[in-house]
C-alpha cells in the first residue's frame, strides 16, 4: 500500500471517482471531479484518506452510515450521497447517453425523472445472528461485513418503522451465525419478508418462528427459501388499479412513483393499440395496465408470479381479455411470424437483456415497440439490433429508481 495525492477527473460507470496514475485509472469511492484527495492505493484501487481541494458540487451526506468516516464502516447501499442534485441528475442521464453511443445511437434523451427519500417500497436486508444479539443491515462494498443500520433515508418509512419487527422476524428463523438475506417489499396489507439462504428449519423451529410472527404487527407474510411459512394477511399491490398479491419474493419495481413514470410512458406510447404483448411480464406490472386499453397477452418464464397476473385478471372488471403464457424468452424468443399477431410489443427484461428476442423483433412487423431496462449497455445493444431492423427510436427517458447509486432505468419507444 502507498499513500499519494491525486486529482480526480471523472465519474466512472459505478459512481467511483477516477484519477489517472502513471500506471493507468486510479478508481477512489466517494470522490468528485475537480478534488484533489490523499489516498492510501492498493493498485488500482484507492481510499479517501482526506480532501486537500473539494468540488463545490460536494454536498453533506444525507445518512450516517455513508461514506469513509462511517462508524463500523460504510454501508454499501448508496455510492452517491455526497454529490449535489443537479450534476447527480445529469451524470445519471449521462450515462443513458454514452451507452447508446456505444453503438453508435444518437436519438434524444429526456432530462432524468427524479427520485427522492423514502420511495424505496422493496429493501434487501443482509443479517446474521451474532451473541450480542441480531444484526441487520447492507454488506459494506465488496465485502461481507454487514454494516448494522439505524436508518436508511432511501427506504420507506413503513419498513424503517417496522425495523424492530424486521429483526424479530429474522431472529426467529436464524438457526446459526451464518449470514442470510431479508427481502422485505412493503405492500397495501402490510411487510411482505422474504428470507432466504437460511438451512431447513426443524419442526419445533417452525413453530416458534410462526408464533413469533404471528405477534409481530404490521407483517402481512413472511416465506422462507421461496416458501411461504405463515401469511397473516395476503400482501397485495396496486398496479394501476389492479391489485396483485405477488408470490413471496417476487420481482415488483422497487418505488411505486417510479412504476408509474414508466407504465405512463409504455401506456402512452402503445396509445390505441388493440392487441398488445407483454414480454417477461412478471405479475403484472404492465400487463394489467395496458389491459384498459386492449387485449394483452401476457409472457413470463416464472409460473407463479404469471399464476399471480393471472389471477388478478380473472378477478378484475373493466380489463379486456388478458391471456398468459409461461416461456422462456431467452430459450425460445416469440418468433417474427408469432408476432405478427400484434399491434404493441413491451419487454422489461432482467439486467442481461433480451439479445435473441430483440432480433426476432427486429425481423417482425410490429408497428409499435417499448423497450424497458435497467441496464443501459444491453438496452443499447438490444435497440441498436432494431435500429439494424428498420425500427426508429422516438424517444427515450431516464427514471432514477436506485437513489445515489450508478444504476438507470430507461424507457425507450421505437416505430417501425
Amino acid at each position: 500500500m502507498s499513500t499519494e495525492t491525486v486529482t480526480i477527473q471523472k465519474l466512472g460507470a459505478q459512481g467511483d471517482g477516477i484519477a489517472q496514475g502513471a500506471d493507468g485509472p486510479i478508481y477512489v469511492p466517494f470522490t468528485l471531479p475537480g478534488e484533489t484527495v490523499a489516498i492510501a492505493r492498493v493498485k488500482s484501487h484507492g481510499t479517501l484518506m482526506s480532501i486537500a481541494a473539494a468540488s463545490p458540487e460536494r454536498q453533506e451526506p444525507h445518512c450516517r452510515h455513508f461514506g469513509p468516516d462511517s462508524v463500523n464502516g460504510a454501508c454499501g447501499g448508496c455510492t452517491l450521497q455526497h454529490y449535489a442534485d443537479a450534476p447527480y441528475h445529469t451524470f445519471k442521464r449521462q450515462l443513458v447517453v454514452d451507452a447508446l453511443r456505444s453503438r453508435g445511437l444518437t436519438p434524444e434523451v429526456d432530462e432524468l425523472i427524479a427520485a427522492h427519500p423514502g420511495e424505496r417500497r422493496r429493501v434487501v436486508f443482509a443479517a446474521r445472528k451474532t451473541e450480542k444479539g441480531m444484526l441487520i443491515g447492507f454488506n459494506q462494498a465488496e465485502s461481507h461485513h454487514i454494516v448494522a443500520i439505524e436508518e436508511c433515508p432511501i427506504a420507506s418509512a413503513g419498513i424503517m418503522s417496522r425495523l424492530p419487527a424486521i429483526r424479530a422476524a429474522g431472529a426467529a428463523l436464524a438457526v446459526n451465525a451464518e449470514a442470510f438475506r431479508i427481502s422485505v417489499l412493503e405492500t397495501l396489507s402490510g411487510l411482505d419478508i422474504a428470507v432466504d439462504d437460511i438451512k431447513k428449519l426443524s419442526d419445533k423451529q417452525r413453530r416458534s418462528a410462526i408464533e413469533t410472527v404471528l405477534s409481530l404487527r404490521g407483517v402481512a407474510r413472511v416465506s422462507l427459501n421461496g416458501e411461504i411459512l405463515v401469511e397473516p394477511m395476503k400482501p397485495m399491490i396496486d398496479f394501476g388499479g389492479v391489485q396483485v398479491s405477488p408470490p413471496p419474493g417476487a420481482f415488483t419495481q422497487a418505488t411505486k412513483p417510479a412504476e408509474d413514470a414508466m407504465a405512463e410512458l409504455v401506456a402512452a406510447h402503445v396509445g390505441k393499440a388493440k392487441r398488445i404483448v407483454d414480454l417477461f411480464a412478471g405479475s403484472g406490472t404492465f400487463s394489467l395496465r395496458l389491459a384498459r386499453i386492449g387485449r394483452v397477452h401476457a409472457v413470463e418464464g416464472e409460473d407463479k408470479p404469471l399464476a399471480a397476473l393471472d389471477h388478478a385478471a380473472r378477478n378484475t372488471q373493466g380489463l379486456k381479455p388478458v391471456t398468459a403464457e409461461r416461456r422462456d424468452l431467452f430459450r425460445r424468443p416469440l418468433m417474427a411470424q408469432e408476432l405478427k399477431a400484434y399491434d404493441a410489443v413491451v419487454f422489461d427484461p432482467p439486467r442481461a437483456g433480451a439479445e435473441f428476442q430483440s432480433k426476432e423483433l427486429a425481423r417482425s412487423s410490429v408497428r409499435k415497440i417499448v423497450a424497458v431496462s435497467c441496464n443501459p449497455t444491453t438496452l443499447a445493444r438490444d435497440l441498436a439490433l432494431l435500429v439494424e431492423g428498420g425500427y426508429r427510436i422516438t424517444r427515450v427517458t431516464p427514471i432514477d429508481q436506485f437513489l445515489w447509486t450508478s444504476h438507470v432505468e430507461v424507457v425507450a419507444a421505437l416505430e417501425k
